[in-house]
């Protein structure tokens, strides 16, 4: 059974204040008042710091219905499926005529940070990066933007450098482990010291450039960092 693809209500993946706001309803059917939307508020016993999808049935959708439930996404993708058949089960539509109800949508995610979930997107997909979520934060979302292919999700840990305030930071926090400076202190007569400094800006410039360190700046100030190499 094929149906026409519907506008994505709320907001993919962005987690942002619009997320939550039901969706114009289709020509030809009335929007049910008395079914679940995918409202945070409406969650707040539930969990909402694990990453989480709004399925919805899409042959409800396409007759005037919103019919979906929140599920928990940091789990295998068996169970995550099992959730999903269980709302399509109680499709209003299907009660109504009949008719099965096969086919859904991400409509909506919560706690996923940077990353984009899209509405047909992959289970074994939404499980890998939701678990990552969970166990290491919203860096992982960022790694998911900043990764060229999916294979190297499983790399995080070991690509992942810190959390810092900016490139520039990192790269003086580097200098200053690698002892650079301490070495310049005694290689350099006293009477020249002040005059030779490390150029610390060029220095986190050129790691960018030559893709040895990956950027993802953080909304709310500083960034994360992740070996390019």
């Amino acid at each position: 059974m094929t149906h026409e693809q519907p506008p994505i209500p709320g907001n993919q993946g962005g987690d942002s204040e619009a997320a939550g706001q039901p969706p114009p309803v289709p020509s030809g059917g009335e929007q049910s008042a008395d079914l679940p939307l995918p409202d945070a508020e409406q969650h707040e016993d539930e969990g909402i710091d694990q990453p989480r999808i709004w399925a919805g049935s899409l042959v409800d959708y396409n007759n005037g219905r919103l019919h979906g439930a929140w599920i928990d996404a940091a789990r295998d993708p068996d169970e995550i499926q099992a959730d999903i058949n269980s709302m399509l089960a109680a499709s209003p539509w299907m009660a109504q005529t009949g008719e099965p109800a096969e086919e859904w949508g991400v409509f909506d995610t919560d706690n996923f940070g940077a990353c984009r979930i899209d509405q047909h997107e992959d289970l074994d997909w939404i499980s890998a990066v939701a678990k990552g979520i969970a166990e290491h934060g919203p860096a992982f979302a960022a790694w998911t933007d900043v990764m060229e292919d999916r294979e190297l999700l499983v790399d995080f840990e070991e690509a992942y450098i810190g959390e810092y305030d900016s490139l520039e930071a990192y790269a003086e926090a580097f200098i200053r482990e690698q002892g650079y400076d301490e070495l310049l202190d005694r290689v350099v007569p006293p009477t020249l010291r002040p005059y030779v400094e490390i150029n610390i800006a060029g220095y986190a410039q050129d790691m960018w450039l030559s893709g040895e360190v990956l950027i993802y700046h953080r909304s709310g100030g500083g960034v994360w960092l992740f070996n390019g190499q």
